[in-house]
This record gives C-alpha cells, structure tokens and sequence, in this order.
C-alpha cells in the first residue's frame, strides 16, 4: 500500500521535532502536524520562557549584593511589561528556528489540529492523510482540580502573559513548577503566598533538599504554607477570595495553580486505533516507545515516563534510529540529571536518600553545608548543600544533590560521573576546582554518622 507519508508526527514539540529531523535525515516522508506554536511546551510556555524569567527576578537580591562588592546602584525600577514584550520577541526568534530546522531537514510542518482516525490514518480539518507510521508527541496539560470558582484560577501558561505584574500572588502547588513562580514572582516584588495540602514541598526529592528549600523560601519572606488547601474561590472586585481547609479566608490579586500535569490526548483519537491508554490519559508504551498498535509510537510527556525536555528529546531520537535506521534504541530513564529553578536552585541526579536506604543494604551519606563565597560580601545568609549518597558494596555515588547558586549549572557534570558509576574514591582523586562550589563534590571526606 502506498502511503502519504512514511511518518507523520503529531505535535511539534522537543520529543517530536527531533523524531521528525532524525528520521528525515535517513529518507523519510515526514509530515508534522501542529496546532499551535512549533517548539512545545518547553520553548513556548514552560522552561525556556520561565528561566528568563527567573533571570528577571534574581536582580532584586544582585542589586543589593552588589554594594557589597563596591557598587553603587542608584534608583531602580521594574517593567512587567518590558520583560514580557522582549521575553515574547525571544520566544518568536526561537520558534523560527524552529521552523528553519524543520523546512531544512525536509520535514512538512502542516499546521491545525490532528486527529487519529485509524492505525494508518490521521485527519486535519477536511483533509485525511495516510502514513505507514504515526508518532503521537502532543505533551502535557496543566492539571486543575474540581474547586468550586476554578475557573477564576490562572496556570502557568496564563502567568507567562499576565498583563500586570499581581501585588498579590497565591500559589497552589508543592511541585518544581509552583516553587519556580513562587521564587520568580516574589523577586519582583510580590506578596507570595504558597499553598501545599502535603507535609513537605517537592515530593519525590531528596528530603534534605525540600527541607532545605522550604526554609530559604521563608527567609525570602514567601509565606509557605503546607497541609493546607484552598476548598473555594470567589471573583471580587479586587482579585479573588479563597476560602481555605483550616476555615479562613485569603485574599489575592491572582490564584495560579501548578497542582501537576496530564497527558494531553483527549480529544485525540486514540481509540479508533485501538490504542491503549492508562487511566490517567497517558499512552501505554514499551521500551522503544511502540503502543499496542504496530504503526501507532508515543514519546514525551503524553506517555508520562519522565516529564523532562531532555528526556523527550532522547526518546524522539531513539524512535527515528530504531524504526527508520534500523539501529534498535532504547531510552535509559534512569540516572537522569535535573534541576529545578528555585531560589536558591536546586540540582539532582541518581536515587535519593530514601530510595537509596530501600535499594541498599547498607550505604554511606557525605555532606556539606556552607555559604558561598559570593554572599560573603554580598551580605545574603543564604547557605549551599552538597550531599553524595554511596553504596557501601561497591563504592559507587548512587545519588548527588545540590541546593545552592549554581547548582543546576553544577549538577550536569556531576551526572555523567553518576551515570557512569564512579566510585567515591574515584570522585576523591579529582582535583578541586578552587575557589568554587562545585568543588565540595570531591572534597567531602568523612561519612555522616
């Protein structure tokens, strides 16, 4: 049977631009379908947009540190909407590279939504096309609970284009996501207040890190608030008014909620091919990103694997190599370093100290605690931790976590060695990078007791 396309990609983000480029390079038709802005979740509504603006908000505590180092800084004033204007032109440059990269490896971009309509099968508008392979890469969506007044709730895709700076700002959510805006907004100069219905922000990290955070987060002056929920939202004329579980009220010119994401195939489908998906939406897949149906593959998010950019970066490479190279690849996901914008940052790699006590039969914990050489005359008590986590069998790092300046710069090197399976003693006998933080990740000597 001949077919329009040998691939036709569904969404045009990270995970599917890669698989798009790779497998054209080794002389496939490829069609990718968009229907909304090439580049993802990542280049237009998520890391690239957000870290400018965490950029943004570090210079309220740059300024004051800088008197320290013998600087005058004179009247200062902030912009909202300056920052958003040149944020979007960034945004718009790096979508048309986007398309540059896709018209130049001879992928057609096909603009408007997609449906699957069989195992070879996809239709836009009118227009059904044919393809010997469909690969689904439509992301994630924000998560809102079932609030009464939800609807008076923004996401992290409306704050990235809020026409005013908010004074006051309510953050639900105890995820990277919701400590990121938190960090962001507050260094603007906002009223923050972070609400979390759990005992601890950032589940699923190291424990040390999330009670570490949570402290410097306070000392900044956010008002974080754990076990504890909002139950209502109320429109008023001044913003919003929550009611919460404890009974009180709380008033806001915005609530964002950064309550988690889902797989974004509603609507998509899917089970007109027989696709099989888990409860949560995600597409079920194997270890080379195949669905139940031969000609129907899923990487990114909407498999909901490891929500990480990289991640869905190396699964749309690894598709194009196995199913159009004829070279088999399977994605590691373990090992995986991340790292998460808060202020101070936060980076990680390898098993965290629980998961490593469940792994393990006996293993070995090397710490340090420290203030970083720049805060010492820029005046801020804020404090850096470096922690390694050892299997005692064998000697290999198994875990390394960072929360500090620098610390998501710090961790990628650090992740290869883990990722490597390096030894303590081979981390021992690196020498030091001096005067820097990154260097107290070879000088940590004696085990926690």
């Amino acid at each position: 049977m001949a077919f329009d396309y040998d691939l036709f990609v569904i969404g045009a983000g990270s995970g599917g631009v890669r698989a798009s480029r790779i497998a054209s390079g080794f002389g496939a038709r490829v069609a990718v379908a968009e229907e909304f802005r090439v580049g993802g979740t990542c280049v237009i509504r998520g890391c690239v947009p957000k870290k400018l603006l965490v950029y943004a908000s570090h210079f309220s505590e740059d300024f004051e540190s800088a008197e320290g180092f013998g600087w005058t800084v004179g009247e200062r004033t902030f912009d909202w909407k300056t920052l958003i204007a040149n944020k979007d032109a960034e945004i718009d440059r790096l979508e048309g590279l986007y398309n540059q990269t896709l018209a130049g490896a001879g992928v057609e971009t096909l603009r408007g939504r997609a449906v699957v309509t069989g195992p070879n099968s996809v239709r836009m508008g009118e227009k059904t096309y044919s393809a010997e392979k469909i690969l689904i890469a439509v992301g994630g969506w924000p998560q809102m609970p079932d609030v009464p007044g939800i609807e008076h709730a923004i996401t992290s895709n409306e704050a990235l284009h809020l026409e005013d700076l908010p004074k006051r700002i309510v953050i639900v959510g105890g995820g990277y996501i919701a400590v990121e805006f938190a960090g962001i907004f507050k260094g603007m100069g906002a009223d923050v207040v972070q609400l979390y219905r759990g005992e601890q922000i950032l589940r699923g990290f190291d424990d040390d890190l999330r009670n570490r955070l949570a402290k410097e987060m306070r000392a900044k002056g956010i008002d974080l608030r754990v076990g504890c929920n909002v139950t209502a939202i109320e429109k008023t004329k001044a913003g919003v008014l929550l009611t919460l579980t404890d009974g009180t009220t709380l008033e806001a010119d915005t609530v964002m909620y950064a309550t988690g994401r889902t797989p974004n195939t509603k609507g998509l489908g899917l089970e007109t091919a027989g696709v099989e998906t888990a409860s949560s939406g995600a597409i079920k897949v194997d270890a080379y990103s195949r669905t139940n149906v031969a000609s129907v593959f899923a990487v990114g998010d909407v498999t909901d694997r490891v929500q990480l950019t990289p991640v869905a970066i190396k699964e749309g490479h690894a598709f194009a190599l196995t199913e159009f190279n004829n070279t088999p690849v399977s994605t590691e996901h373990d090992a995986i370093p991340s790292a998460v914008f808060s202020q101070p940052p936060i980076g990680t790699v390898g098993l965290t100290e629980a998961e490593a006590r469940d792994k393990f039969t006996a293993i070995e914990i090397y710490e340090s605690d420290f203030r970083p050489m720049k805060h010492t005359l820029g005046g801020s008590a804020e404090r850096a931790y470096t922690k390694l986590i050892v299997d005692t069998a064998t000697g290999k790092v198994v875990g390394a976590h960072m929360i500090g300046l620098d610390a998501a710069e710090i961790i990628q090197g650090v992740g290869i060695a883990v990722k490597a399976g390096l030894t303590k003693t081979q981390f021992d006998a690196t020498v030091a990078v001096h005067p820097s933080s990154a260097e107290e990740f070879v000088l940590m000597r004696n085990p926690r007791p």
